[in-house]
């Protein structure tokens, strides 16, 4: 099967009632009436925080504000009549409602809702869920009836130029208060500087297991991932990378603190030609003298 990939970003919303604002599938959706969170895909460049508001006010009438990083998980969904595994990367917010009127989704034609309704979990709990936003309620995943998939157009393939990219890093620091960083690969963009350890996930990859599985091929160290903090977001329009051409390129990255709580000296474990040159354990104080990526310099609030 071809492998396809995307990223979403759904809100978890609570009235004063802690009813939740589940919305249905249309006519139009991969899965006609089914529930969910409301929310859907990026756009190519968008912040998933900026894609949460969007979705949700077209889905809902609600304007809303992102107040905190909920989860993030994946899912892959097989599409046997278009020969296509569809993995896809869900950002999940705490969102709150600020402003507009609770309705339908007004696209009738092209839209993938059509009802969004504030439910109690007794109320969701009698309702065909899909999987991720069971699990996010806390209730239980109940396979959907068959013929519940209906999709039958094709996936739009990639721009040629434009690439997108789900990437898990992480803060990862020994008992000695420790931070360990990735040198940049010659070759690679941003190379020369150092790096949150990490990388993209494989597809039906779980960015946790991706994260583990990076920072053994980067440093050789076995960590355990303690908190989600963050997502950042990249764009950039001309990025030149080992392809040898320019690409647009959008990179979404979660970031996780992580504790090795037995560190050793880092050593490069992954094949030749990786984005890692080489990475090592710093002292906070040894970091203002570093050369960092942005993310580096965001998540460890190192002065610039």
């Amino acid at each position: 099967m071809e492998q396809v990939r995307r990223v979403e970003a759904y809100g978890v919303l609570r009235d004063a009632e802690q009813r939740v604002l589940l919305v249905r599938g249309s006519g139009q959706a991969d899965f006609p009436g089914v529930w969910s969170l409301p929310g859907g895909g990026l756009e190519h460049a968008e912040h998933p925080a900026y894609a949460v508001v969007r979705e949700v006010a077209a889905e809902t009438g609600l304007a809303v504000e992102v107040t905190g990083l909920r989860a993030v998980v994946a899912d892959v969904v097989p599409y046997p009549d278009l020969g296509v595994a569809l993995h896809t990367d869900r950002i999940l917010f705490e969102v709150t409602p600020v402003g507009g009127v609770l309705r339908a989704e007004r696209d009738g034609i092209t839209g993938t809702t059509d009802l969004a309704r504030w439910l109690t979990l007794d109320e969701a709990a009698g309702l065909p869920l899909l999987a991720f936003t069971a699990e996010a309620l806390g209730l239980p995943v109940v396979p959907l009836p068959p013929g519940a998939l209906r999709r039958r157009v094709p996936f739009a393939p990639p721009g040629a130029d434009r690439r997108q990219r789900f990437g898990a890093y992480g803060l990862v620091t020994d008992p000695a208060g420790r931070v360990l960083l990735s040198l940049i690969a010659e070759g690679y963009p941003g190379a020369g500087r150092w790096h949150l350890p990490g990388g993209g996930t494989d597809h039906g990859e779980q960015p946790v297991t991706a994260l583990l599985r990076e920072l053994v091929e980067e440093s050789g160290q076995l960590g355990r991932v303690t908190e989600l903090i963050g997502v950042d977001n990249l764009h950039n329009p001309a990025a030149l990378g080992p392809e040898g051409y320019p690409l647009d390129w959008h990179g979404i990255r979660v970031v996780y603190r992580v504790a090795v709580d037995v560190p050793t000296e880092p050593a490069v474990t992954e094949l030749a030609g990786g984005s890692t040159a080489r990475a090592d354990w710093f002292t906070p104080a040894e970091l203002r003298g570093l050369p960092l990526t942005e993310i580096a310099v965001a998540v460890l609030e190192v002065p610039v």
